[in-house]
């Protein structure tokens, strides 16, 4: 029997081997998006109002950006078979997301994984551009557009103990309120500042033999205050 009962995965970097929203911001934002990714590692502000900003800089139809992250978006290849490992032991596996979104389904789709939960923003048109709506916010917090705190406890309340595979920035909270963390990248230096047990990792194939291998899990670190926490 594994020790972890349910599994929270993020998207871009992770799932994903490409950060797909940086990408489009590259192709199609605005020049300075990266400024608001740094005054979010400053401190300065919370990951949701960073991506407003950048969302708004984005100029394309939604053919054209879909079109260019179909094209250069790539799942990691040892992604497809961590599903499989995990739909053969029954193991809930959710991808949370606090990018721009909209490409998330269809890449999944195209990789026949289209029946995967993704709790992530919505993209929508307005005034000519392009904003963020956040369904799956916190309903007082406004630090993330994508609340990956309530998404491991929400998983861990359901079915019982949750691991967290994630990159980056955003992955923060998910890894704070998760009983056992994979992280690489940026993810990893978050972890030791905020005091997570992490284990590295570099494809799936190396959280899946983690896992099996695991008798026990370090738990949530848990603050009772996120340490994102915001408000208007």
């Amino acid at each position: 029997m594994l020790a972890v009962k349910a599994l929270l995965v993020d998207f871009d970097g992770t799932a994903c081997l490409q950060d797909v929203s940086e990408l489009l911001l590259d192709a199609f934002g605005e020049a300075g998006w990266e400024r608001f990714d740094d005054a979010v590692d400053r401190g300065e502000m919370g990951l949701r109002e960073a991506a407003e900003h950048q969302v708004a800089m984005l100029r394309g139809s939604l053919d054209e950006l879909l079109a260019f992250a179909l094209e250069r978006a790539e799942l990691a290849p040892t992604f497809a078979p961590f599903v499989a490992w995990a739909e053969e032991r029954d193991l809930p596996l959710v991808l949370a997301s606090d990018g721009f979104a909209f490409y998330i389904r269809p890449i999944l789709d195209r990789a026949g994984l289209g029946h995967l939960e993704v709790v992530t923003n919505e993209l929508v048109e307005a005034d000519g551009g392009w904003t963020l709506r956040h369904p799956n916010g916190h309903p007082e917090c406004i630090g993330c557009g994508t609340c990956k705190m309530l998404a491991a406890q929400g998983l861990r309340e359901r079915h019982g103990p949750v691991a967290f595979v994630g990159e980056g920035q955003s992955d923060r909270y998910g890894a704070l309120y998760s009983d056992t963390v994979f992280a690489k990248d940026a993810l990893v230096e978050i972890c030791e500042q905020d005091g997570v047990p992490y284990r590295r990792w570099e494809t799936f194939d190396d959280v899946r033999v983690a896992l099996e291998d695991a008798d026990t899990l370090p738990g949530p670190v848990a603050p009772e205050r996120c340490p994102g926490w915001r408000t208007a």
